[in-house]
Order: structure tokens, then sequence, then C-alpha cells
């Protein structure tokens, strides 16, 4: 089953990339957000079954981002791959230990993604 996907980054070119990758391997019912707080309202307005978020972004980061989808009871459920430049271990244990399902590190290939999401939307 495709579903719909949440990406939630500050960097339009960033979520633009991503939005190409999404299309090109099947993935055309996309949804952006530029921040944790622009992606909390439009998972309120919109069905996703995947949210691809970024670390580091001003209003609200994606670490909080996660806490908050995981802390609500009708979003608890839906996947999230964290899409970031943060690579040391200690970043990935954080985000895994916060409800993080999956990690892709920038700069990143096709391929990579279509790993990381195929785990969840298939």
């Amino acid at each position: 089953m495709k579903g719909k996907i949440l990406i939630v980054d500050d960097s339009s070119t960033i979520r633009r990339i991503i939005k190409n990758i999404l299309e090109n391997i099947g993935y055309g019912d996309v949804v952006e957000a530029v921040d944790g707080l622009d992606a909390l309202a439009k998972l309120k307005q919109e069905q996703v079954s995947l949210v691809m978020t970024d670390w580091n972004m001003p209003e609200m980061d994606g670490l909080s981002l996660v806490k908050a989808i995981r802390g609500s009871a009708t979003l608890s459920k839906i996947p999230i791959v964290m899409v970031t430049t943060e690579a040391a271990k200690a970043e990935v244990v954080e985000a895994l230990k916060q409800g993080v399902n999956d990690y892709v590190v920038k700069p990143f290939t096709p391929e990579t993604v279509k790993a990381k999401i195929e785990k969840f939307l298939t």
C-alpha cells in the first residue's frame, strides 16, 4: 500500500530533492512542512502513512516533533524516518530512543531513501 508521506525540512531544496526521489520511485502523494510546528498542523489535516523529518529546524526541531507524534494517541503509530546530517552514534541512539523508526544520513542516495521507506510502506 502506497501512502501519503510528510516531508519535514526547513530547506526547500532538501524537500524538493526528497519529493523528486519519492515521485521517481512511485510515491507521488507527498505533503511538505517547513518545521515541526507546521508538520503537526499538517498531521491534523492529512492522513499520513510516513513522516520523513529533518533534525535541525527552527521553531520546533525534529526530535521535538518525534516526541509530539509519539505522545499523541492519534499519531503515535505513524512510522518516522529521520533525515539529517547528525550522524554521530549518540544522536542516532537518542533519536531511536525517542521513537524514530529509521535514520537516513545526508547526503543520501535515492536507493537509500527507497530502502528505508519500503520497510514501512509496502
